[in-house]
């Protein structure tokens, strides 16, 4: 199903960001943000290793935000399994 056909069900409200307006997409530049502190713009991610992927999306999801008082995206995530009992 695509984006129209979602909104369509009367569930979710889908926005559209615009072509080179970065401050429509905040969280997505966020993550570019981090994503470039390890691989410049530039270079052809193709030849960045599996392994050293894995290592920035730890960063990631290790990095404390301040949106999460502190806690870190996975210290979020674990709660939620933790509360639906799926850990």
């Amino acid at each position: 199903m695509n984006a129209k056909g979602i909104e369509d069900l009367g569930v979710i409200n889908v926005y559209y960001a615009h072509s080179y307006c970065s401050y429509e997409r905040g969280s997505n530049e966020n993550a570019n943000r981090f994503i470039r502190r390890f691989i410049p713009k530039g270079v052809d991610i193709n030849k960045i290793s599996d392994d050293d992927i894995k290592e920035i999306e730890k960063f990631i999801n290790e990095y404390p935000r301040a949106m999460f008082s502190g806690k870190t995206s996975n210290e979020i995530y674990i709660a939620l399994l933790l509360k639906i009992g799926k850990l």
